[in-house]
């Protein structure tokens, strides 16, 4: 399945390490539900959408150009795509959950047509882990489920965020 998985020995589940770099130019908010300065507040909905990078690629601030295409385009292993909602103080969050999410992975190559989906909470805290539900998936992942580690790098130029992500299918 190419440079996706990883597998220590039979007894363990397979697990997919990537990277994720979002594309700050998509993300579109519920212009309804702001702050005052027009900030998203709780209960904003969102969607956004990046580019899937295989892991180590991305160092907290990159993966993305200024008009929206990957930084790395040889490398993109698929789009991510994200939607759900601000909870906390919104995008003022400085610690804990910032938003709870519905994350959608299309994988290109030899896995195309292939998705896994996940949700949970995301964290505003750079370099803590959270840990997530992988809910399902299609294609070569059809069936699949475990969890989703996932730890925010940093942001990049253009206001995207840069993931690590480790997906664990369960046994």
């Amino acid at each position: 399945v190419g440079v996706l998985f990883a597998q220590a020995d039979e007894a363990q589940a397979e697990i997919i390490r990537v990277d994720v770099a979002e594309d700050g130019n998509s993300f579109a908010f519920d212009p309804s539900i702001t702050y005052e300065d027009g900030m998203p507040a709780y209960g904003t909905s969102f969607v956004t959408k990046g580019y899937i990078y295989p892991e180590g690629t991305l160092n907290g601030s990159n993966g993305v150009l200024e008009d929206g295409s990957p930084e790395f385009p040889e490398l993109v292993l698929g789009e991510w795509t994200c939607f759900g909602t601000f909870v906390g103080e919104g995008m003022y969050t400085e610690t804990g959950n910032m938003v709870i999410t519905n994350q959608v992975f299309s994988f290109y190559g030899d896995v195309s047509n292939s998705t896994i989906v996940s949700t949970g909470f995301e964290l505003a805290d750079i370099d803590v882990a959270v840990e997530r539900a992988v809910t399902g998936g299609t294609g070569l992942y059809n069936g699949f489920s475990g969890t989703q580690t996932q730890t925010l790098l940093g942001f990049t130029e253009y206001m995207g965020v840069n993931l690590r992500l480790e997906i664990a299918q369960s046994n």
